[in-house]
């Protein structure tokens, strides 16, 4: 009869098969479904993983590496820019050993240093060249991730082939070719956990919208989201929130295209956008938010465009005849669609009942009054980015949609990424040295002046506190007739 074996050598709940014999081979697919649909970069793993400690623990050292500077911290701002790029290759140095690590834990730690590396301390032009010095053996990391690792490891090697195009920048089509046949195999797989795919379709899109010039390679990826935001792909139901991402990255990708090629049509020709009104009215009535503020993103894009395509030089200021002109939809073969469109976006700005939590309710009536202020009322959106010597306004859905893109992609180096990254310079038209330019203070002085526990307002609070006190004495004390004290 066989024996059994002892407690210490059986293999763990949720632990790679790897892990147990020091192999390196394919993961058991079946392992891969044990992913939250709601993971993300915060979320610790079960597995002891140090993710979410190492983008969400805030140091003092953090402070000093992401200050940006200014006129009266041109020494800090340069001795802050020199750490970042010895971090960055001290990082980047621990790719050479990936793939000899056994342990799918210790490798996943390695991805997320990687992460936060390129997306805080990868700023300027030459830590953009040293991580294209080291772009292969990125690329070579990752993909071992994706083929050996568990969900986590697979989801964290993604996210880096993400922010990875962010740094890498413009003209970089072969970069493009070596991720695309990887990551398009990951979110064709309907094994795989939807978190991976997910962050697969996200890390292709990216790489596509900053690196790529080869349209075709575009619209090829563009037909690729269209699949997977439909109810089925591959005879298997997909979920919303997968849904919801394709929709946001072909919205992404749809704003590289030309208007007319997105709303118009012709003999010859329909637009993109036209071709996918009926799934995204259908996406409108599901029960996933995600999914319905991603379908009403897609709508105002494309209503944008369509307007766009009747504005000339001196129309454009006058809203109120905008849906009288060539670029409405009056008279065409979508005007009953887009009305009903119009009514169901104007009923999710009030919506209200118990199926959904106050936060929820909050969340989507400010998002569709967004919508509705350029579906319904034809009005341009506006959104501004604060920073300490400026802003940056984006007044055209184009402009929200890549900004909100690259914040989801970058998280807590977004700031210091747009005040150095040439390439989301040139996207968003802004200037980082006007940006950072400025005699405020900075980020660790007021961390250090303003907070709740700086000196200042503990001044503060012993102030108010002694007011209090002498209130309260004031009308504790009673006066006789004869003017002294009772």
């Amino acid at each position: 009869m066989a024996r059994k074996a002892p407690r210490s050598q059986r293999r763990k709940k949720g632990q790679s098969m790897e892990d147990d014999d020091g192999d390196d081979g394919d993961f058991d697919q079946q392992n891969q479904q044990f992913l939250d649909d709601d993971f993300t970069i915060g979320v610790e793993t079960n597995f002891g993983s140090d993710w979410g400690s190492a983008q969400t623990d805030h140091t003092p050292e953090d402070d000093f590496l992401l200050e940006g500077g200014g006129r009266d911290h041109a020494d800090h701002a340069m001795a802050a820019a020199e750490a970042r790029y010895v971090k960055l290759k001290e990082t980047l140095s621990l790719c050479e050993e990936f793939a000899s690590e056994k342990r799918t834990v210790k490798r996943e730690a390695t991805l997320k240093r990687l992460f936060k590396a390129l997306s805080q301390y990868a700023t300027g032009p030459a830590a953009a060249e040293l991580v294209y010095q080291w772009s292969e053996s990125i690329k070579d990391a990752a993909f071992h991730g994706i083929r050996v690792g568990s969900p986590q490891e697979q989801y964290a090697a993604c996210r880096t082939l993400e922010v990875a195009s962010v740094v890498l920048g413009t003209n970089n089509d072969e970069w493009c070719e070596k991720l695309d046949r990887q990551l398009r195999s990951v979110v064709m797989a309907t094994q795989r956990a939807v978190p991976v795919r997910i962050a697969a379709l996200r890390a292709l899109t990216m790489s596509d919208f900053i690196c790529s010039s080869d349209s075709a390679t575009t619209e090829g990826l563009m037909d690729l989201c269209e699949l997977v935001a439909a109810k089925e792909y591959r005879n298997e139901k997909v979920q919303a929130t997968l849904r919801a991402t394709a929709l946001d990255c072909w919205a992404l990708l749809a704003t590289t295209v030309l208007d007319y090629h997105l709303a118009g049509q012709d003999d010859a020709q329909m637009g993109r956008g036209l071709a996918i009104l009926d799934l995204l009215r259908d996406c409108l009535d599901d029960t996933s938010i995600d999914l319905r503020s991603a379908a009403g993103e897609c709508f105002s894009l494309i209503h944008e465009a369509r307007l766009n395509l009747g504005a000339g030089s001196e129309e454009c200021e006058n809203t109120t005849a905008r849906r009288f002109r060539r670029g409405s939809w009056d008279g065409s073969q979508w005007e009953v669609i887009m009305d009903e469109v119009k009514q169901r976006i104007a009923e999710l700005s009030v919506e209200s009942g118990h199926h959904l939590s106050r936060k929820a309710k909050k969340e989507q009536r400010s998002t569709f009054r967004d919508f509705m202020q350029t579906i319904v009322e034809d009005e341009a959106p506006e959104e501004v980015v604060a920073f300490r010597g400026g802003r940056l306004s984006m007044n055209n859905w184009k402009e929200i949609i890549q900004l909100n893109f690259v914040r989801h992609c970058l998280q807590g180096g977004f700031q210091i990424q747009i005040l150095t990254n040439e390439t989301l310079h040139l996207i968003f038209g802004a200037n980082g040295q006007l940006l950072m330019e400025s005699g405020s203070l900075s980020q660790l002085e007021k961390r250090l002046m303003l907070s709740k526990t700086s000196d200042t307002a503990k001044a503060a609070d012993l102030d108010l506190k002694a007011n209090r006190k002498k209130r309260q004495n004031v009308k504790n004390h009673f006066l006789t007739a004869d003017g002294d004290d009772l």
